[in-house]
């Protein structure tokens, strides 16, 4: 996850599907293939390495389990000039437990202008509007202080820690459904982000 501090006028974002086909475009490198499946231009960073690879495992994640795709990595792109700033989204539908777990990346040249925070209000907001919903789970990576600033102001709790391959140290957020459901700041009423589409 990428983050930034807050910008002084809040992002308007909207989320725009990738398919299995942009997806495999993507993690195959093929920006324009991707770009036409998904209907915007899409930014080079999402044929990065890390994004090439993270890419793949939700096309195939999708091959094996369809029902996922109302819930996995979507573009995000900013309104009104529909420049694509970024990917957002769950890293599958809800858990036995009813615990979903939000990722978001902000491309590096929209950084530090309140993007992650609209991405994850968006999350929040569409996790909660789930009624199998009860837990929003958030790892970052320990070094990343803009995104654990991202989470931590939008009512996260932090729960513990752990180790991965690619992130090193991992922490670990909670927010229950149910405060953001009874009007956690997180995902206010007047929020300027647009909700991810179901």
């Amino acid at each position: 996850m990428n983050s930034e501090p807050h910008p002084t006028s809040p992002q308007r974002v909207r989320f725009v599907e990738l398919g299995a086909k942009a997806l495999r475009a993507l993690a195959d490198g093929d920006l324009a293939g991707a770009s036409a499946e998904a209907g915007v231009a899409l930014d080079p960073h999402f044929v990065g390495d890390r994004a090439r690879w993270i890419f793949g495992y939700r096309a195939d994640q999708l091959a094996r389990e369809p029902e996922a795709a109302p819930w996995i990595t979507r573009a995000v792109v900013s309104e009104p000039d529909g420049v694509v700033v970024g990917d957002a989204g769950f890293h599958g539908p809800p858990d036995e437990d009813g615990t979903v777990e939000v990722g978001f990346t902000v491309v590096p040249g929209h950084r530090r202008q309140g993007y992650a925070r609209a991405m994850l209000a968006a999350l929040l907001r569409r996790a909660a509007a789930e009624p199998g919903v009860r837990t929003v789970r958030a790892r970052v990576s320990a070094d990343n202080t803009a995104s654990l600033a991202t989470v931590a102001g939008s009512g996260f709790t932090r729960v513990g820690e752990q180790g991965d391959e690619h992130d090193g140290l991992v922490i670990v957020f909670e927010v229950q459904a149910d405060a953001i459901r009874t009007g956690h700041p997180a995902a206010p009423a007047d929020s300027t982000s647009v909700p991810v589409e179901p």
